[in-house]
């Protein structure tokens, strides 16, 4: 049987981090990389496994990437703290561990929700990340936000999925999109991109058009309607954000 390590990265996430630690019980081993919380996140992590680590904040991706490679295990599972991998999927990767996996890696969809309710359209299902991997055939790229795995093979699907409990409110949105904004156009400027005003007209509209109606958002009635419009509007800062850079630089 493959032994396989579930790892997490926290930061003061004491109001998920319990039912996320508990989810992945069922693996060999579970590891906490926590950025020093002042919450009561550690206290939570250690009642659940003594591999608990602290260091300082590198990033989304090289705070996961730390985090795997201290596991034990080279099978690992990737798990973020507002979410859970229900006894379905726990079932389905047991299995695969058992039999021995025959791709390097696996991507596994995800049921998000947003507001308390599970949006099924508007991009948001099945939201496939590659989740479940070989660490010695696979590492996250190098990226500020919307880190992924690059794997060295072609990946497998998981079928069950696993469950996201993201943004509980507009507001909750509003707080995290500053931050993200700023690391999306912050990747754009590394990436040698430059932004326009038609950026800034066009993308956001073409965002929204796309979820709403291309993508069927509007099954999802209002709350299809609320994250097409808030993508828009992060679509729209994240350009901003660029352009303001870009001024900055001519002065």
């Amino acid at each position: 049987m493959t032994a396989l390590s579930v790892v997490v990265i926290t930061q003061n996430e004491e109001k998920n981090i319990r039912e996320a630690l508990d989810s992945a019980s069922f693996a060999d081993e579970v590891v906490v990389l926590d950025s020093f919380s002042t919450d009561g996140t550690l206290e939570i992590c250690r009642g659940f496994t003594d591999k608990v680590f602290q260091e300082e904040w590198r990033g989304f991706s090289g705070q996961k990437q730390r985090a795997i490679d201290l596991a034990g295990n080279d099978w690992v599972f990737v798990l973020d703290a507002d979410e859970r991998i229900t006894p379905g999927l726990a079932r389905e990767i047991k299995r695969l561990m058992e039999t021995g996996p025959d791709r390097p890696g696996y991507y596994c969809p995800r049921r998000n929700h947003f507001m308390g309710r599970e949006i099924r359209h508007g991009g948001w299902y099945p939201d496939y990340s590659v989740r479940l991997f070989d660490r010695r055939r696979g590492r996250l790229k190098e990226r500020a936000v919307h880190e992924a795995v690059k794997l060295d093979g072609e990946a497998g699907y998981l079928k069950t999925p696993m469950l996201h409990f993201t943004y509980d409110s507009v507001s909750d949105y509003l707080r995290r999109m500053d931050k993200y904004s700023t690391l999306a156009a912050q990747e754009l400027r590394k990436d040698g991109r430059k932004a326009s005003i038609a950026d800034m007209i066009f993308r956001p509209l073409g965002t929204f058009l796309k979820m709403f109606f291309l993508k069927r958002g509007f099954l999802d009635v209002i709350y299809g309607f609320l994250l097409a419009g808030l993508y828009s509007f992060d679509v729209f800062s994240k350009y901003a954000q660029l352009l303001e850079m870009q001024l900055k630089d001519k002065k």
